[in-house]
């Protein structure tokens, strides 16, 4: 399965953040599946990539020409695909994905959580996205997301394709669902 993970370039102040990236990674590297990452080598991105392929797992890194220098990929890491601009970066990203997990992240992961929220609603896209909802991190997200379908912008049913998992554990138990 190839598994698209959408994280911080920063680790964020908590230290479970981190410990979830690396989980998530080994656990995708030594299933066998194949990490879809932005291809960054700092923060979150790093950890989760460093993690898969230490654990023997295969990853593509999909990065925008003009972030190579930026977010350096990890030692040894040469399985890219470079594109332009950052929507194309998205698209391929979402191309290759067979399902997404978004770890915490900064505006940019709240973007491509944003567009896959958005493909689903349209019905253009039907893959699982899993909010990695570590120490709770998702949860104003989910209470905005709440707020759209009580407010008539979204269907209640898109509700229910968004999973909230509060562990590692639980979005292994839903990627493996």
């Amino acid at each position: 399965m190839n598994i698209t993970v959408y994280c911080g370039a920063f680790s964020g102040n908590d230290p479970a953040f981190a410990l979830a990236a690396r989980e998530l990674g080994t656990w995708i590297g030594s299933q066998g599946h194949t990490l879809i990452w932005g291809g960054g080598g700092t923060g979150l991105m790093g950890q989760v990539a460093t993690a898969a392929l230490a654990a023997g797992g295969e990853a593509v890194g999909v990065i925008p020409d003009f972030l190579m220098e930026v977010e350096t990929p990890p030692a040894g890491f040469c399985n890219y695909q470079v594109t332009t601009t950052m929507p194309e970066r998205r698209t391929r990203m979402i191309q290759l994905a067979d399902a997404f997990v978004a770890l915490p992240g900064g505006p940019g992961t709240l973007e491509e959580i944003s567009e896959i929220v958005s493909l689903l609603k349209l019905g253009r896209l039907d893959k699982p996205l899993i909010l990695a909802n570590i120490n709770g991190y998702f949860n104003s997200l989910a209470a905005t997301y709440q707020d759209m379908v009580d407010q008539g912008f979204m269907p209640a049913s898109l509700m229910e394709r968004l999973q909230l998992a509060d562990s590692v554990e639980q979005v292994i138990a839903a990627l493996s669902a």
